[in-house]
């Protein structure tokens, strides 16, 4: 009797030990399916964060210097011209015309229907005889500074960087499209100076690394 009530004893020891682990099992699978689940998430929402709501950047050049330096990574909101139009003095990322595959960083000077004239490192809009003011240049404009003449279509805005004496803008894209093939004159190429409504990603709003820093909007 006594040998009984021993091997029935190890049974239930052995009943309970295969009974925790089988519930140290069920909670490990529930911890990484917990996790599992934090991961899946958080990769969703990266997603439509990034392809809904913002627009990732890295700046390679030094062309909007010295609100943006290279290296600076940056964000830009999408969703900013669902609700309003781009506006003159807007710094914004955008298709490059040439070659839609890159993203360029710029900042608006011409808009829809404009006549924009480059006399003299100065820039005209229409027939004003007062030249925009200019006041985030961060140098003397010495560069292809003038005998420019851009007629904006409708639907797309005229594109220059900030550091004129660098940056590789709307001013040279019409021979860049000619040399690239694209078009068959430097004329011809003009259709390839202007960047379309629908080709803006984005407007851009702050650096986050390697520092943090608003971009805020050109104040006359």
């Amino acid at each position: 009797m006594k040998k009984l009530n021993d091997e029935l004893k190890n049974d239930e020891i052995v009943m309970e030990t295969e009974q925790e682990k089988t519930e140290e099992k069920t909670s490990l699978w529930k911890e990484l399916l917990s996790w599992l689940e934090i991961i899946v998430a958080a990769i969703l929402i990266s997603l439509f964060l990034t392809r809904v709501v913002l627009v990732n950047a890295l700046v390679p050049s030094s062309s909007m210097e010295t609100l943006i330096s290279p290296g600076d990574r940056l964000f830009g909101n999408r969703l900013t011209y669902k609700f309003k139009d781009p506006e003159r003095f807007d710094v914004v990322i955008f298709k490059y015309p040439v070659d839609e595959e890159e993203n360029y960083i710029k900042r608006i000077i011409g808009l829809p229907g404009e006549t924009v004239t480059i006399e003299d490192a100065k820039i005209y809009i229409n027939d004003s005889e007062m030249p925009l003011e200019e006041n985030y240049l961060p140098e003397e404009w010495l560069i292809e500074n003038d005998g420019y003449v851009f007629e904006v279509p409708e639907d797309c805005y005229l594109m220059l960087g900030d550091n004129r004496n660098v940056s590789e803008d709307a001013r040279y894209w019409a021979e860049e499209a000619y040399e690239f093939g694209l078009a068959d004159s430097v004329e011809a190429g003009e259709a390839y100076t202007y960047v379309h409504r629908d080709k803006i990603l984005g407007k851009a709003v702050f650096t986050y690394w390697p520092h943090f820093q608003l971009l805020s909007d050109y104040e006359e």
